[in-house]
């Protein structure tokens, strides 16, 4: 364990020499301010615009979604970018045969910061969100996003081979968490072409008001992490 919390603090070093990534850490809170303040603002100019009843409220709820997912997209994209730059100087196989192990790399890698990101979403998803109040509903869409953060650090690191490829990835794979807003606008049938993501199914069980669809969230989600780790293993 000391060696997992070493590993870990030694990423946050890393960070704090980046700018970028080190701003990254403050785009949850900036962007929670932008969607509690102004996208009520922006529907009360619209809806008085276009004198209707609501624009903007009727999705709000696929907004909290997305801002759940916001927090673990930026924290493991921190740590994908620090995987991407320890693999190109050959430090990752090294750490491999370290006190700190295989399964110590990963979890300093990508099971801390999915924690940490997994508490920072459960902290300000009740002060930002715009519909999402329950208890219950703030963890499963924190839980879920979760995941969905480490997929795309797992795709990043996985099909980038330096930090300039994994930016491109990690633009290209955050495309994934769109699948949240497939319930929202296709018909019944042609929305399960999408199922595959877990972000569908995150989608579904928020528009559906249904904690159920949560369960083949998860359940894609573990496929998905599983095959890209076994994947990104036999890279390194």
């Amino acid at each position: 364990m000391r060696a997992i919390r070493s590993g870990f603090l030694q990423m946050l070093v890393f960070m704090r020499r980046d700018m970028m990534l080190s701003a990254a850490c403050l785009a949850p809170v900036l962007a929670g301010l932008g969607i509690r303040f102004g996208i009520p603002f922006l529907e009360d100019v619209l809806t008085e615009r276009f004198s209707k009843s609501a624009v903007l409220s009727p999705y709000y709820a696929l907004i909290d979604i997305f801002f759940s997912m916001l927090s673990p997209a930026m924290f493991c994209f921190i740590s994908a970018m620090v995987s991407l730059e320890e693999a190109d100087e050959k430090t990752a196989a090294y750490l491999f045969v370290t006190p700190l192990g295989r399964k110590g790399y990963l979890a300093a890698r990508f099971c801390l910061p999915g924690a940490a990101s997994f508490l920072v979403t459960v902290a300000l998803l009740p002060v930002f969100g715009l519909s999402i109040r329950s208890l219950a509903d703030i963890l499963s869409l924190s839980a879920g996003g979760t995941l969905q953060g480490v997929i795309v650090a797992l795709l990043i690191v996985t099909f980038s081979s330096n930090k300039l490829e994994g930016m491109a990835a990690a633009k290209l794979s955050s495309l994934l968490i769109f699948g949240a807003a497939v319930p929202f606008f296709l018909r019944q049938g042609t929305q399960y072409i999408m199922s595959p993501l877990p972000s569908f199914w995150i989608g579904k069980a928020v528009f559906e008001d249904t904690l159920v669809f949560m369960l083949p969230a998860f359940a894609s989600s573990a496929v998905w992490i599983r095959f890209l780790l076994r994947r990104y293993l036999r890279k390194i």
